[in-house]
């Protein structure tokens, strides 16, 4: 059973899922696939982290490792898997292909307190930037992988922020388009109590293209950190190129995918991707 099969199979819970594990293990210790890591009873892992709640459909990555053990044992790495799947997860919503460099080595550590060090839906330019230049990543690599946000779903506690209590004398972000952001209250009111209510990332959430570019540009983004790309010159100008032309973001996303995908630094292949060896 390939790996395309498997996505095909379980294509909407891991659409966008799988594209965010790959962009986990980067800001993390590289591509080591720690965040498939189980907890233990002396270990939170990074998975149960406050900030990767909301991750599911990991036993999808389990019946991919569970097929390559039969076939080739002890050789293809989780990482390795979860860097296939995103590929995959982007070409079956419509996306661009590309082919993922191989070989990377699973890691051993999984620490739930270290997701802290994710880059937050509430993060300024400054936090953004800090937190992608940290691992050898440009601000045209923030530009692009931001535009993983044309697929997916975000829970309301996500951008609560910017849609009510926003500032002392303005209770919604003033950069917001004001339709939609009553859209959003609609769905997410000051006292939610719905733990599934949210918003999809654009209006295409199930086909990889640039609307998320243009739907920023017109204050109908999800997170601060997306409304941050207009706020920084540089970033500025490389959300309107990517708004205005879908073969330059593609062209840029797959470079950014594969140098993100090339930091590694784990030790092994592991057996089971839930557990070290």
């Amino acid at each position: 059973m390939g790996l395309p099969l498997i996505m095909g199979v379980f294509f909407n819970e891991i659409l966008f899922g799988f594209i965010y594990l790959s962009f986990v293990g980067f800001v993390l210790k590289g591509c080591d696939g720690s965040v498939l890591l189980n907890s233990t009873a002396n270990n939170q892992a990074e998975k149960d982290g406050p900030p990767n709640i909301s991750l599911h459909a990991f036993y999808v990555i389990d019946h991919a490792k569970k097929a390559l053990e039969a076939v080739c044992p002890g050789t293809v790495s989780c990482a390795d898997i979860v860097a296939l799947a995103a590929r995959d997860a982007v070409h079956l919503s419509g996306g661009p292909t590309w082919v993922v460099p191989k070989g990377r080595k699973d890691g051993r550590i999984s620490r739930a307190s270290e997701t802290r060090q994710l880059a937050a839906p509430t993060s300024n330019i400054s936090q953004l930037q800090q937190s992608f230049s940290q691992r050898g990543l440009s601000m045209e690599d923030l530009v692009a992988l931001s535009g993983g946000h044309t697929l997916g779903f975000a829970h309301c506690s996500s951008f609560q922020n910017r849609i009510h209590n926003f500032a002392t004398t303005q209770d919604v972000d003033p950069s917001m388009h004001k339709s939609f952001a009553a859209s959003l209250r609609s769905v997410c009111p000051m006292h939610n109590k719905v733990r599934s209510a949210g918003a999809n990332l654009d209006s295409t959430p199930t086909t990889f293209d640039n609307r998320y570019y243009k739907l920023l540009l017109d204050g109908k983004s999800i997170f601060t950190s997306d409304q941050a790309l207009l706020t920084n010159p540089t970033t500025n100008t490389l959300v309107k190129k990517f708004a205005d032309s879908r073969e330059e973001f593609e062209k840029a996303f797959v470079e950014s995918m594969i140098k993100m995908s090339s930091i590694t630094g784990g030790q092994e292949v592991r057996l089971n991707c839930r557990f070290v060896n």
